[in-house]
């Protein structure tokens, strides 16, 4: 069975950044993709990047373009959200999840098969 667990988060000031990290356990990752979403209150749960483990293709909403990084570290099966430069609009829950037929639609929810529980970012403005 396949985990994910996120940790990182926290309550950061404006222009602050934060590195959120993706622990993955149960499955060889390699045809894996690795997304991560945000859900603030109220809203729906939306795509912010993903990682395919496979050649390391990362990809990012227009939001975070440019104040996001993805990177993994293959021993430890984690991948890592760099976080920069957040503003009060990036507060958020932001869940990991994990795609293992690698699907094309990176930004859709539903090709997602694991979730974790998701780690809390506030930004103060």
């Amino acid at each position: 069975q396949v985990q994910l667990v996120e940790s990182g988060g926290g309550l950061v000031q404006a222009g602050g950044s934060l590195r959120l990290s993706c622990a993955a356990s149960g499955r060889t990752f390699s045809s894996y993709t690795m997304g991560w979403f945000r859900q603030a209150p109220g809203k729906e749960r939306e795509f912010v990047a993903a990682l395919r483990w496979s050649g390391g293709y990362t990809y990012y909403a227009d939001s975070v373009q440019g104040r996001f990084t993805l990177s993994r570290d293959n021993p430890k099966n984690t991948v890592y959200l760099q976080v920069n430069s957040l503003k009060p609009e990036d507060t958020a829950v932001y869940y990991c999840a994990a795609d293992r037929h690698g699907s094309i639609s990176y930004w859709t929810i539903n090709v997602y098969d694991y979730w974790g529980q998701g780690t809390q970012v506030t930004v103060s403005s």
